[in-house]
């Protein structure tokens, strides 16, 4: 903001200050910080434009003041003086100021990922670490033929499914301006526009800033599904549709490089969604939203294939005079021609002799008819695919491949991946639901507490037919039941693919899996076969269930009706793993490591029982809940548990992070399948000291586990510190979700969604999710095992390191002195558990520091310290400015008016600023 900031002091006279130490970046990151300065001058520019030159003061006064709080560490009271007085009405554009400052350092590191990838290949320094050259070539010298990974290819799968799940809900609006800053920042990534050009981008990108500032963050009203259907369809049909068919160019250059033969890569990108399906906890969805989904997916990728049909046929205009074209495809126009005579009548007399392009336009009209349900639009998407691959063929067979072979190969790719679904949608359900369903059918209320055996044997009867059918329920059944009549229905006309799999929360038992079979049985949700076209996903949620599900895997295996179901299947089990409930069961090290122990005895038993297990990661955003680089988290993996498949979720703001921004995205997709290759082809050797890890992780585990619970579970008074001392009041009453915050309870943190919980406490800057019991576990195991042996655990076991690396991440976006304010709230439970919660603090702190061997958090990492410093300026007064209207609103009884809207916004800031929220 230096040169508005400049202007405003010229004409607001303040008192002479101390200089500010400048940011420093290094050598590498000068452009990055002169996208920063140049988008935080526009910022300031739009400020005092918009709202004046005395806010534009007000704004840099408040970022001068947190940030010599922090250098001098000084009590945050000072800061909190400076934010004394701030009027009401004036609060809500103050946050909105330091969010927008925040979008523009967010979009200008996004954009210098991308130039640190240029400089890798323009200076010809080697691949870029975790890109497929640099992963391929790292395999080969470990002695993968090429034979190896061909035949790894043959059953790779990665894929990432969006979920519903909000932290974050940008409205599109924003989407596009955010858009169109990045498309300038690209254009003049290596500062090579012309003056002229430069000017005219300045102003497309204070156009777009000056227009999102003048729009709301969100909408006035709660979003519906179809809202949270558009925003992930943002993502697929725009930013996915147009890297995918790079993604594969660029694996197939980097097996050609590495291995030296032209090996073409088969589809091993997939997209899944839960946008409609995820029914658990949601009463907004159901059978309708699964329908409306599924259109809402064909029409946007049926709109996508016929603009890149028209634009193909504009590119393939070949003379008949002029090249040979295959006879299938002079035949497919003439077969056309009577199937569309409109279409084929509208076609120009001039190009009767370009068949390609004639062919492409008829095509194109068929899709228009299949969009419309016409009884001449394709039947499914290999019709389709099929004439594209006509086409390739025939360009490829007459000197056609540098005439549009390239441009056709792209389509057929986008087809073969998103067919006529787009992305395959998974369908989930609590068990509970499922239990209530089957009670009213039997006419036994009963059921949920007859054993799993019993219940197990009823389930059989129906499915083998010596029970007869119950009577369709009209009551709470209904539901139920309409979802599996809708997977019937819409199967047909969707494809097999465009549904994912059924996933069963809160899984216990081999009934719950035979529970979906049974019900879609009654529904008549089978296939030609009298099979139940559906693979059924366990997801173990709790730690105490995730110990439990080598014994539930093990019955359901088994169990003979099962079984014949899972041959039917491939014999492969989705198993999904819960990262968010088991975490804020038994805390992070405890979640961390029953996940771990549950992949490595499953693991055991797929190779037992002749099953391949297919781990579905239920990942959040947040540390807490799973998240952080995915590249990691599968080289930490157990060995054998990765076995050439990933999928996991993609949640709130880090869809956006993720995938927002095309060669990020593809950057994202190539981490992903270089993690997947290495881990399956040539995953870590058997290490000798891993018995003693496990045994001391074990250790760290039930001490973690049981710190947590005490405070979080089992002490009487903590909910309602919990409610005093975090926004969750104002996080409830956020429009940024279809689904409830609460499970149906009694409001203690059990009842407590998983997300809003994580939310709660990065709101406050405390993180305590993330890290309280840990600091105990590490305290006692450092005693007990010594350094030496904890820093050897987190130098060679990727577990460990991981878990530590993330740990130290938390903390250092942790401010215990701000938290600090938020427990103030709590009144006379602030004293009883304030000091307990910062002493476990600075034992973690300490602990991870002992176990590092460094004096300073993130010593080790300076991207990740530099961008937590360039935004704590700016999160450090929305945090106290949210702590001031919290004690206000709710002084006056938490109404619906200007004070909440204020809250809002600053909710809205914090998440901006600190990232991985929930």
């Amino acid at each position: 903001m230096s040169r508005a900031v400049e202007s405003a002091s010229e004409q607001v006279a303040e008192p002479a200050e101390e200089p500010l130490r400048i940011v420093e970046f290094a050598s590498s990151d000068a452009l990055l910080r002169e996208d920063v300065k140049t988008v935080g001058a526009l910022v300031g520019e739009i400020l005092a434009e918009q709202r004046g030159p005395q806010f534009l003061a007000e704004v840099e006064r408040l970022r001068r003041a947190a940030i010599r709080r922090r250098e001098s560490h000084a009590p945050v009271s000072e800061l909190t003086q400076a934010l004394a007085g701030i009027e009401l009405s004036h609060a809500g554009d103050l946050v909105r100021a330091f969010a927008t400052y925040f979008q523009a350092v967010n979009v200008a590191e996004r954009v210098h990922r991308i130039r640190r990838r240029r400089d890798y290949e323009r200076r010809g320094a080697g691949a870029q670490p975790g890109s497929l050259r640099e992963v391929l070539a790292s395999l080969a010298a470990q002695g993968v033929s090429l034979d190896e990974v061909v035949t790894l290819l043959s059953r790779l799968r990665i894929e990432p499914v969006f979920t519903a799940h909000p932290t974050e809900a940008v409205r599109r609006a924003l989407l596009e301006k955010e858009r169109q800053i990045v498309t300038c920042l690209i254009d003049d990534i290596d500062r090579s526009r012309t003056p002229y050009e430069h000017r005219a981008d300045l102003e497309r990108m204070r156009l777009a800033l000056t227009a999102g500032w003048q729009t709301a963050e969100a909408s006035p009203v709660k979003p519906s599904v179809a809202d949270e259907f558009e925003h992930v369809g943002f993502y697929l049909s725009d930013v996915l549709y147009r890297v995918l068919p790079v993604f594969y160019e660029v694996f197939e250059d980097a097996l050609r490089e590495t291995y030296g033969e032209a090996t073409p890569a088969p589809d091993v990108i997939g997209f899944g969604t839960w946008v409609g399906g995820d029914m658990d906890g949601n009463p907004n969805v159901g059978a309708d939203t699964i329908a409306a989904s599924l259109a809402g997916q064909r029409k946007l990728v049926l709109s996508a294939y016929r603009q890149e049909v028209t634009a193909l046929g504009e590119l393939l205009s070949q003379s008949l005079g002029r090249v040979s074209v295959a006879d299938e495809v002079m035949a497919r126009i003439e077969e056309y021609r009577y199937l569309l005579p409109k279409a084929a009548a509208a076609l120009r007399p001039r190009h009767a002799d370009m068949p390609y392009r004639n062919l492409l336009a008829l095509a194109g009209a068929r899709l228009r008819a299949t969009a419309e349900d016409h009884v001449h639009g394709y039947p499914d998407a290999a019709a389709f695919l099929a004439d594209i691959q006509m086409i390739e063929r025939s360009l490829g067979a007459h000197q056609g491949e540098h005439a549009g072979g390239f441009a056709v190969r792209r389509l057929r790719r986008r087809v073969e991946c998103f067919g006529f679904h787009l992305a395959s949608l998974d369908l989930r359900q609590d068990s509970a639901t499922h239990d209530a369903a089957l009670a009213e059918l039997l006419a036994d209320p009963d059921w949920e507490s007859h054993s799993r055996e019993q219940r197990a044997q009823r389930l059989h009867a129906l499915l083998d037919g010596s029970a007869p059918a119950p009577t369709t329920g009209n009551g709470q059944a209904r539901p139920t039941l309409d979802v599996f009549r809708a997977v019937a229905r819409l199967r047909p006309r969707y494809g097999p693919r465009a549904f994912g799999p059924y996933i069963v929360s809160m899984s216990r038992s081999a009934a719950d899996a035979l529970a979906v079979l049974a019900l879609a049985r009654i529904a008549g949700c089978v296939d030609g076969d009298g099979r139940v076209p559906l693979d059924v996903a366990p997801l173990f949620e709790t730690v105490d269930d995730l110990d439990a599900a080598p014994d539930t895997l093990r019955a359901l295996f088994a169990d003979p009706v099962y079984r014949t179901h899972l041959a039917a299947r491939g014999n492969r089990q989705v198993v999904m793993l819960g990262y968010s409930d088991s975490a804020k069961d038994g805390g992070m090290l405890a979640s961390r490591w029953a996940l771990q122990r549950t992949q490595i005895a499953l693991a055991t038993l797929a190779q037992e029982s002749g099953v391949r297990i297919a781990f579905f990661h239920g990942r959040g955003g947040s540390i807490s809940r799973g998240g952080g680089k995915t590249e990691r988290a599968v080289i930490a993996a157990p060995r054998g548990s990765v076995d050439g498949y990933l999928r996991l979720t993609e949640q709130g703001e880090v869809i956006h992070r993720k995938y927002g921004i095309r060669a990020i995205a593809l950057r994202n997709l190539e981490q992903a399948t270089g993690a997947v290759l290495r881990a399956t082809l040539r995953p870590r050797p058997p290490e000798p000291r891993e018995a003693s890890w496990r045994a001391i992780a074990n250790e760290l585990s039930a001490s973690a586990r049981s710190h947590y619970r005490a405070l979080v579970h089992e002490h009487p008074d903590f909910p309602a510190y919990f409610r005093a001392a975090t926004p969750i009041d104002v996080i409830e009453r956020l429009r940024i979700g279809s689904r409830p915050s609460k499970r149906a309870g009694d409001g203690d943190v059990s009842s407590l969604r998983a997300i809003p919980w994580v939310f709660a406490w990065s709101q406050n800057r405390a993180g305590l999710t993330a890290w309280y019991g840990v600091g105990s576990a590490l305290t006692q195991a450092l005693e007990k095992h010594g350094r030496e042996t904890m820093a050897e655990m987190a130098r060679d076991w990727p577990f460990f390191g991981t878990l530590v690396d993330d740990l130290e991440m938390m903390l250092a976006k942790s401010d215990p002195a701000i938290f600090e304010q938020y427990s103030l709230l709590a009144g006379e439970l602030h004293e009883r558990f304030h000091p307990g919660i910062a002493a476990e603090f600075e034992r973690t702190r300490a602990a991870v520091l002992a176990i590092k061997g460094s004096d300073e958090l993130l010593a080790g990492d300076y991207r990740l310290r530099l961008s937590i410093r360039l935004r704590n300026p700016y999160v450090d007064p929305i945090s106290l400015l949210q702590v001031d209207l919290l004690a206000r609103w709710r002084a006056a009884g938490r109404p619906d008016d200007e004070l909440l809207q204020a809250l809002v916004a600053t909710v809205n800031g914090i998440s901006a600023g600190i990232q991985n929220t929930g």
